[in-house]
């Protein structure tokens, strides 16, 4: 999916116009749509305003990660004293079998939940 179309994409599911958007980001509807049509690219200043108005990283945007959350959120608490980058690195360090296993168990647990919840 290319940056215009992710653009669109993330304005119609929050239900806003172009018009909206670029009085936010203090643009043309023109320059908006020009993102949108994949006619232009935006500048880095203009790339870190939809990331943070949208609350998406750059690397989303520009198509080098699916992962929507901007980087801040790896600095989220989840529990104690761990954040997402502590889990994440983690789990990198894991064995390829060790983090198989872990997969397994957070299905087996995801699964377990949805059943207490029925």
């Amino acid at each position: 999916m290319s940056l215009g179309e992710k653009l669109y994409r993330l304005r119609t599911e929050r239900g806003i116009y172009q018009k909206e958007l670029a009085a936010e980001l203090h643009m043309s509807i023109s320059g908006i749509s020009s993102y949108e049509n994949d006619i232009h690219v935006p500048d880095i200043k203009t790339l870190e305003k939809m990331a943070r108005y949208f609350h998406v990283s750059t690397d989303y945007l520009l198509g080098r990660v699916e992962y929507m959350a901007p980087i801040d959120d790896m600095e989220k608490k989840l529990i104690d004293r761990y954040t997402v980058a502590d889990l994440m690195d983690t789990i990198i360090e894991l064995s390829l079998e060790r983090r198989q296993d872990l997969l397994n168990y957070l299905c087996l647990l995801k699964s377990s939940e949805n059943s207490e919840s029925k």
